[in-house]
């Protein structure tokens, strides 16, 4: 049995600000290969949400995050997929360290962005926090 597919999946997002700009990766692989995206994952069995978004920053990344707010809870479903999420939204600007492309095979560029000038296309979970931003 697969989270998201045959039941619905619990992950985190990681929205991760420095300097008035937020931290986008652009993914490679399905749901939404080649969107921008934030830095995320899902939440392996007895992982507290918080630290799952921290693992998430820190293999995607190699940043290592300090303080997170806790923002929202996001339900994402993507018929064409037959997935269904439901995403933790985190935020920090509390980061050590300067971003990498650690997993090639899942991400394939990233970028500082401001949110006047945030690139295209833009995933669901970008477009549903965009109030929380900068």
């Amino acid at each position: 049995m697969l989270p998201g597919t045959d039941f619905p999946g619990l992950g985190v997002n990681l929205i991760i600000n420095r300097g008035g700009k937020t931290l986008l990766y652009k993914r490679v692989k399905p749901l939404e290969a080649d969107h921008w995206s934030f830095v995320g994952g899902k939440i392996d069995l007895m992982e507290p949400a918080e630290a799952a978004a921290r693992r998430e920053a820190q293999e995607e990344t190699g940043l290592i995050i300090g303080q997170m707010q806790f923002l929202t809870v996001l339900e994402r479903i993507h018929p064409e997929n037959n997935q269904h999420w439901l995403l933790m939204i985190y935020k920090s600007e509390d980061i050590c360290g300067d971003p990498k492309l650690m997993e090639p095979d899942k991400l394939s560029d990233f970028g500082w962005f401001a949110s006047d000038s945030l690139p295209e296309p833009l995933s669901a979970v970008v477009k549903a926090a965009l109030p929380f931003l900068g």
